[in-house]
C-alpha cells in the first residue's frame, strides 16, 4: 500500500486450527486492485502459520528451508492482479538483475515452444472458462516432467522472493525435503492450506471487472501482461476492494472448515478506527 490516508480493519477469521485475529490499513482512495496483494499474500500466511502451528505440535516439522528448490521446477499458476503486480516489481530492478531475467524467460518459452508447452499455456491464461485441475493435469505433468526451473530461480534461489506468487508461498511440506526431488514417485505430505491467495486474487478480478476467472501460467507472465496493458490502471475504492477479497476468503474457509468437520463459522468482522 502507498502513503496515504487509510482506514484500519480488525480481520477475525475462524480456521480449522484456531482463530486469527489481524489488523490491516486500507486506503481511503481509489486504488488499483495491485494493492490488494500483499495484504491478501500477507493474510493467507498467517492463516496458515496456524497450520504450520498444528502440524508442528503433532511432531511434523516443516522441511522447506532456503536453497531447497526441487518445487521451483512445478507450474506456478498467478492471478491477474499478482501477474501486474509482479511486473510491476520487475520494472523497479535494476538494470542487470531486469536483462537476466528478461533472458531467462526467453529461454523457458523456447524450451516450452520445443516441447509443444507454450501455445497450450498461453491458452490457460487467455481462457473464459474457470481453470479445471482435472484438465490441467496432464499439462502439469508435462510441465513437472522438464524438470525446467523457474525463469525467476538464481543459483537455486528465488530472485523474486518478496515477490513470490502466493502458490509459492502455500506448498509447504513435513516430509523429508529430498523427497521432493521428484513429486510424482515420492509421497510428499503438504501442510494444508486453508486459503489459497491464487484463486481468493483470481475470483476477485472476475467479480471487479466482470472478466472470466484467469490463472496465468508463470512462464507466460510477461508476455500475458503485455497484452492486458490496457485492464492495468483500474481502480476501485479501498475498502470494496477488501470486503470483495475478504467474502472469497471466508468461501475458502467455510469449504475447509465443513470438510474437517468443525461446526464453528468463519468469522469476518471488521470494525473501522482511523490510522
Amino acid at each position: 500500500m502507498t502513503t496515504q490516508a487509510t482506514e484500519r480493519f480488525e480481520i477475525v477469521l475462524n480456521t480449522r486450527a484456531g482463530r486469527l485475529t489481524t489488523a490491516v490499513d486500507v486506503p481511503t482512495s481509489f486504488v488499483p486492485v495491485t494493492a490488494i496483494v500483499p495484504l491478501m499474500r500477507r493474510l493467507g500466511e498467517e492463516v496458515q502459520s496456524l497450520e504450520e502451528a498444528q502440524a508442528s505440535a503433532e511432531g511434523k516439522m516443516r522441511s522447506c528451508q532456503k536453497g531447497c528448490a526441487a518445487c521451483c521446477r512445478m507450474m506456478v499458476p498467478l492471478a491477474p492482479p499478482e501477474a501486474f503486480g509482479l511486473m510491476d516489481a520487475i520494472r523497479s530492478l535494476p538494470t542487470e538483475q531486469r536483462e537476466r531475467i528478461a533472458q531467462r524467460l526467453a529461454n523457458s518459452k523456447s524450451i516450452l515452444l520445443a516441447h509443444g508447452l507454450w501455445h497450450r499455456l498461453v491458452e490457460i491464461g487467455e481462457s473464459s472458462q474457470p481453470p479445471d485441475d482435472e484438465a490441467l493435469e496432464p499439462i502439469n505433468q508435462k510441465y513437472y516432467a522438464l524438470r525446467m526451473p523457474c525463469p525467476f530461480l538464481e543459483d537455486e534461489i528465488c530472485s523474486i522472493y518478496d515477490e513470490r506468487p502466493a502458490s509459492c508461498r502455500e506448498l509447504l511440506v513435513t516430509t523429508p525435503a529430498e523427497y521432493c526431488q521428484d513429486l510424482v514417485a515420492n509421497p510428499v505430505e503438504p501442510i494444508p492450506v486453508p486459503v489459497r491467495i491464487g484463486p481468493v486474487l483470481g475470483l476477485l478480478w472476475g467479480e471487479l471487472t466482470g472478466a472470466p476467472v484467469r490463472m496465468i501460467p508463470l512462464p507466460t507472465v510477461a508476455d500475458w501482461v503485455e497484452r492486458h496493458q490496457h485492464e492495468r490502471h483500474r481502480t476501485w475504492q479501498g475498502a470494496q476492494v477488501l470486503d470483495a477479497a475478504l467474502d472469497k476468503v471466508w468461501r475458502f474457509l467455510s469449504q475447509s472448515l465443513q470438510q474437517g468437520g468443525s461446526k464453528s463459522a468463519p468469522v469476518g468482522s471488521k470494525p473501522p478506527t482511523k490510522a
